[in-house]
């Protein structure tokens, strides 16, 4: 009886270790699975203080003045600094060639014209061919085309004002040959008060202010006075030679004569308080993913178990930082290395203890 007993034993025991063969081999494979990354907490910065810059003032309407056709400068009637009207002759060119091209065109014109009605008359003859009616005329309907070409060239062969401003500057002289769309003179429509300051912000700068934020502008043409203005434009990519983005602020205030083209000028931008301004994260640069522009994409943890991939908004890079405006509000903490190995759901563990960005 015993025996049967011991045989029993010895046929258990191989089943037993295997068993716990397998739940070693689950509990690596588990740990295998698992990727070890590390972590930062996200603190969100909301920044509300005054931004204080500094440009130029300029109108949102200066034009580059030219000639369409090309020729001798004949006169220029206007200097740097004039007031201009609407519609004012500013500056011609020698007319000679180009009224004897109009003069051409008209006598190409009327002669065509003759030999229409001449083809038109053998025709009701029935002297001349159907062909030879048409033919001639769309010659005078080509030497009229010519006719209107010519007289359009003799008109843009003077520069008018386009419009109230001032002359900025005087780009060439008369007796000077320019060739067609030289650039003769430069206008501002500075009369119409559409005054701006011209400045640049920085990433962080770009991302806080929002359109129609206030701003105080002071300068040193008007001592102890503040202008009122609004900002009213900002670029959506960088200047190349001062690294910059560029923004407007628009005046809003009563019209001044003391603010002249390339004056400099100081603002203090407010920033608005309200829910627009959501705030923005500073993330390490090794934790974007796929930048392209201004998006790209992050992986986040909320329960240090799964990793989740998110798309962000950028808003800049600067020392080694990317500065975040959306898509972090939900996250708990920012995955920072061991990316590179994760997808979206992945299953983590954290290799380092969890730290606040600060």
């Amino acid at each position: 009886m015993k025996a049967i007993h011991y045989v029993a034993i010895l046929l258990c025991t191989p089943l037993f270790y295997a068993c716990n063969s397998s739940k070693q081999v689950d509990q690596k494979s588990t740990a295998k699975d698992t990727i070890p990354v590390q972590v930062i907490a996200l603190n969100q910065e909301h920044h509300n203080a005054p931004v204080t810059v500094s440009g130029e003032f300029t109108t949102d309407d200066e034009v580059v003045l030219s000639f369409k056709t090309g020729g001798i400068i004949n006169s220029l009637l206007v200097k740097e600094g004039d007031p201009v009207k609407r519609g004012q002759l500013l500056a011609t060119l020698n007319l000679t060639e180009i009224n004897a091209q109009v003069q051409q065109a008209q006598l190409n014109r009327e002669k065509a014209k003759r030999d229409y009605q001449r083809t038109k008359n053998l025709y009701t003859d029935s002297v001349a061919t159907l062909e030879q009616l048409q033919n001639s005329k769309t010659a005078l309907q080509l030497a009229e085309q010519q006719l209107n070409l010519v007289a359009f060239n003799r008109k843009y062969s003077e520069i008018h004002a386009p419009q109230d401003g001032y002359i900025l500057k005087k780009l060439a002289d008369a007796g000077q040959q320019v060739a067609p769309g030289t650039a003769v003179l430069q206008t501002n429509g500075a009369q119409s008060g559409k005054w701006l300051l011209k400045v640049g912000i920085s990433d962080q700068e770009w991302a806080l202010l929002k359109l129609n934020d206030p701003a105080r502008i002071e300068t040193a043409a008007l001592p102890g006075q503040f202008l009122e203005g609004v900002l009213s434009r900002k670029s959506e990519g960088v200047d190349a030679a001062t690294g910059t983005f560029t923004a407007h602020i628009t005046l809003t205030g009563k019209k001044t004569q003391s603010i002249a083209s390339g004056m400099f000028g100081k603002a203090t931008i407010n920033p608005s308080r309200n829910a627009e301004h959501k705030g923005i994260w500073k993330i390490p640069y090794e934790a974007l993913l796929d930048g392209d522009g201004n998006t790209g994409y992050v992986f986040i943890t909320n329960d240090d178990k799964i990793a989740k991939k998110v798309k962000v908004t950028i808003a800049g890079i600067e020392d080694h930082t990317v500065t975040i405006i959306d898509g972090l509000q939900e996250a708990k903490g920012l995955i920072v290395s061991g990316s590179a190995y994760l997808t979206d759901q992945s299953a983590i563990t954290i290799h380092s203890p969890l730290k606040e960005k600060k």
